[in-house]
C-alpha cells in the first residue's frame, strides 16, 4: 500500500488502495454475462468500475456501502477516468473498513452552516412561510445537514444538501440585495426548502442510491407532501394565521418548490410563474454547475481539459493558468 488515494494516480498507473463501493449495480453484458457496474469512492472522487463476469456469490459480496481492497490500473474511457480491476476483495475487521473513512464532506462543518442557514431564517419575516420552515428544519434537521444533494452529479457529499441550500441563500441576498422589489422571504424559504424531499428521495451519504419512495416519487413531490402535511398540523396550532392550501401564501410557497426545476422535462410538475421562482431555478442551476466544474477542475492539471462531466451535456472544461 501506498496511501495514495483515487486521483493521486495517473492514467496508465497500477492501483493498490482501498476504497467505499458507493454504487454497485447488476448488469448484462452483450454477450450475456452478468456483470457489476461500480463505483469506487474516497475523499479525493469517485472512478467507475467493471467487475467482469460476477456471480451471485459475488453480487451478494459486494454490496454498496461496503469497503474493498482493489488493485489494477486507472485507465481512460471515452475521456474520462475507470479502473481497470486486477483483484478485488471485501475489507476485513483489520484493515481500514469504516466506510466514514472514504466519504467526501462538504468543505464547510455543518455546526457552521446550520448556524448561518438559521441566520437566514430568522430574516425571513412573514410568519406563515418562517413557521413552516422552522417546523420542517427542526423536524428533519439531522438528515437534513447530514445528506447529500444528488447520488452523481452535483454535491454528491455528505453535508451537500445543506451546502447546496446554503450556497443558494448567499446567491439569493445578492441578487435581492440587486433586485429590492423581489420578495426576499420567499425567495429564502424556497432555497431552504427546495430541495428538503432529498432526505427521502436518497439513501444517506454512505453508499448513496434512491430510495423506493425516490424513484417512484421523486425530491419535488415528496417535499411538497411534507409542507402540505405540516400546514395541516400548524393550523390548529396557530388559529390566527392561514395555512390553508388554497391560500397566497401557501401556493406561492409549494409553487417555489414545485417549479425549481424549471422545465417539464427536468422534473417539475410546473415552470416558473413568479419572478421569485424563476431566479430560485436560476441559482439552482448556477450553484449545482459551478460545484460540479469546479470538482472536476480540482482534479485536472494546469493546461489540460477536464473529465467530460455527465450534467453538463458531457462537455470537458479548459483549466487556464491563473495569471494576475
Amino acid at each position: 500500500m501506498d496511501g495514495k488515494k483515487l486521483f493521486d494516480y495517473q492514467l496508465n498507473e497500477e492501483v493498490n488502495l482501498y476504497v467505499l463501493l458507493k454504487g454497485a449495480d447488476v448488469r448484462t453484458s452483450k454477450t450475456g454475462k452478468q456483470y457489476l457496474a461500480l463505483i469506487f469512492a474516497d475523499k479525493s472522487g469517485e472512478v467507475p468500475a467493471k467487475y467482469w463476469d460476477a456471480s451471485a456469490e459475488d453480487v451478494a459480496r459486494f454490496q454498496v456501502g461496503t469497503v474493498v481492497h482493489v488493485t489494477g490500473r486507472k485507465e481512460s474511457y471515452q475521456g474520462s477516468p475507470q479502473i481497470k480491476i486486477d483483484k478485488m476483495y471485501v475489507a476485513s475487521d483489520q484493515e481500514p473498513n469504516n466506510p466514514a473513512l472514504y466519504v467526501q464532506a462538504a468543505p464547510e462543518s455543518s455546526q457552521t452552516m446550520a448556524q448561518e442557514i438559521n441566520e437566514y431564517l430568522a430574516e425571513i419575516k412573514n410568519p406563515v412561510w418562517k413557521i413552516i420552515v422552522t417546523k420542517l428544519l427542526h423536524d428533519n434537521g439531522k438528515a437534513y445537514m447530514q445528506a447529500p444533494a444528488a447520488k452523481v452529479n452535483h454535491h454528491a457529499f455528505m453535508g451537500g444538501l445543506a451546502y447546496h441550500s446554503l450556497s443558494i441563500l448567499r446567491l439569493a441576498k445578492q441578487v435581492a440585495d440587486l433586485y429590492p422589489h423581489l420578495n426576499r422571504d420567499l425567495l429564502y424559504a424556497g432555497a431552504i426548502l427546495h430541495d428538503l424531499g432529498k432526505v427521502i428521495e436518497l439513501s444517506g451519504p454512505v453508499g448513496t442510491s434512491y430510495t423506493l419512495a425516490g424513484n417512484l416519487i421523486g425530491h419535488i413531490v415528496l417535499v411538497d407532501e411534507k409542507i402540505v402535511a405540516v400546514c395541516q398540523d400548524l393550523s390548529n396550532q396557530y388559529p390566527d394565521l392561514d395555512f390553508s392550501l388554497t391560500s397566497q401564501n401557501m401556493l406561492l410557497l409549494r409553487h417555489m418548490v414545485l417549479a425549481h426545476h424549471g422545465q417539464l422535462e427536468y422534473g417539475s410538475p410546473v415552470r416558473p410563474q413568479v419572478m421569485e421562482a424563476e431566479v430560485l431555478h436560476h441559482l439552482d442551476d448556477l450553484d449545482a454547475s459551478i460545484q460540479m466544474m469546479q470538482g472536476k477542475l480540482n482534479q485536472t492539471a494546469t493546461g489540460e481539459f477536464s473529465d467530460r462531466i455527465f450534467g453538463l451535456d458531457s462537455r470537458a472544461f479548459f483549466k487556464p493558468e491563473n495569471k494576475a
